[in-house]
């Protein structure tokens, strides 16, 4: 991007520099869906970020002038975001999901499955919150979910499980952010095989579900995500069929089983046309997140166990 000026002369405010970045950030197409959906949005966190502010700040703020260096950290981050297309939360190394700040870095995805809804909501009316001792997040990645989670259930354990080590690392950080050293653990584990004997009220799971023509088309920004932690075969499914087949015996009697799935939600409905998944809706945007009770499970046992064997 050699054809960029990142001279800032005249700006002297917080709000020119986050109107400056938006601008620099349209010229560079950029894209954006890593917890911001615009550019002008995506410069006001690198601005934030840069300067300590808080996110929810006084409209008076806006009109604050930087410092010189604080100019040229702006100007730094907003660099870097252009040249590099990484997604922002890797820049400032952190990221928000249902109202917590967690640590990330490019050894996760960055944090934005719309269960941070089901978790604001508490996972009412499929689970009483108060009752849920263990919780499962499967694929934890940064554990967000696992840990949002135990601000819905206050009584639970969680175990955070994913096979990245590099994730799991990150995970740990974040329990220890929170000291939830005795409420948390992070476990490394493909999928339920180090988790024999383990039965939990909650599994919830945002596994791998790119498929393989979406994951030649992923812009730039999501080419800087781990791929063990978006592609999942031809159809996206790869994991998701091992999840449903496994999933019963890890459950306690009136167990309840939440998966994203994303756009596989279309091929979900084909390779499993028999079951009655519950798709949720999402007030706040996002699809492709389905509810299935261990009893649900149990039926169609057989159904799981035939679609998983054509892996």
């Amino acid at each position: 991007m050699s054809n960029f000026n990142y001279q800032y002369d005249g700006l002297e405010t917080v709000r020119d520099f986050i109107r400056w970045g938006g601008t620099l950030f349209q010229k560079a197409d950029l894209f954006f869906g890593h917890g911001t959906d615009n550019a002008f949005d995506d410069a006001k966190v690198l601005v934030f970020f840069a300067l300590k502010l808080p996110w929810e700040l006084p409209e008076s703020y806006l009109l604050a002038r930087l410092t010189q260096a604080e100019k040229q950290q702006v100007t730094e981050l907003f660099r870097q975001r252009v040249e590099t297309r990484k997604p922002s939360a890797y820049l400032t190394g952190e990221a928000w999901f249902a109202g917590l700040r967690f640590i990330v870095n490019e050894s996760t995805l960055v944090p934005r499955s719309p269960i941070a809804e089901l978790i604001q909501k508490e996972y009412r009316p499929w689970v009483e919150p108060e009752n849920v001792e263990r919780i499962l997040d499967m694929c934890t990645g940064s554990g967000c979910i696992g840990i949002a989670s135990l601000q819905a259930c206050p009584n639970a354990t969680v175990d955070l499980v994913d096979i990245s080590t590099d994730a799991l690392a990150v995970a740990e950080k974040n329990i220890a952010l929170y000291g939830l050293e005795d409420s948390a653990v992070a476990i490394q584990s493909d999928l339920f095989s180090a988790l024999e004997g383990r039965k939990y009220d909650l599994i919830v799971s945002n596994p791998p579900y790119v498929d393989q023509i979406e994951m030649e088309a992923l812009p730039e920004e999501f080419q800087c995500e781990p791929a063990l932690g978006l592609a999942a075969g031809e159809d996206g499914l790869d994991l998701v069929r091992k999840i449903l087949a496994q999933a019963s015996q890890h459950l306690n009697e009136d167990g309840t089983l939440i998966v994203e799935v994303g756009v596989s939600q279309y091929y979900m409905e084909q390779v499993y046309p028999e079951v009655p998944f519950y798709w949720f809706e999402f007030d706040n945007g996002g699809e492709g997140v389905f509810a299935l009770q261990k009893s649900e499970l149990d039926v169609f046992q057989e159904v799981f166990d035939a679609a998983a064997a054509l892996i």
